[in-house]
């Protein structure tokens, strides 16, 4: 992924439902977030169209995953999948163990799809943010 595919990925996390978007999906935040982590994001295009988008990046130690979207035309042909695969062999290169991403509770498709290509469910964790 490169900020050539900004406006049509913007336009697509904008359109999936149980997507979040905030002052860090603006242009300059994820220019900043595409430099610190050069190479882990991708996106795949049918047509000249973009067709989904996987966000990546790590702190050194775990990796995490972020705004992966597929249009609603092209789900169920694996798109979301090869994504996450192509994210996570990058993650293994650079010797990061483990990947983490986030759903919110009634997003029940998010859910199904990470279920049923093999994330495991974490219970007992409980998210905190804060703005600085």
């Amino acid at each position: 992924m490169t900020m050539d595919d900004y406006d049509a990925s913007f336009a697509l996390w904008a359109a999936t439902p149980g997507m979040v978007l905030s002052a860090s999906d603006e242009r300059g935040q994820l220019a900043a977030f595409l430099a610190r982590n050069p190479g882990f994001s991708f996106v795949c295009a049918e047509g000249g169209r973009l067709a989904g988008t996987v966000l990546c990046g790590h702190d050194g130690r775990r990796g995490f995953l972020y705004h992966a979207a597929v249009t609603s035309d092209m789900r169920g042909r694996g798109i979301g999948g090869t994504l996450a695969r192509l994210a996570l062999a990058k993650l293994r290169a650079a010797g990061i163990g483990k990947c983490h991403l986030f759903v919110l509770a009634d997003n029940e498709p998010g859910q199904g799809f990470w279920a049923r290509t093999g994330w495991e469910k974490r219970e007992g964790i409980l998210l905190y943010s804060a703005d600085t």
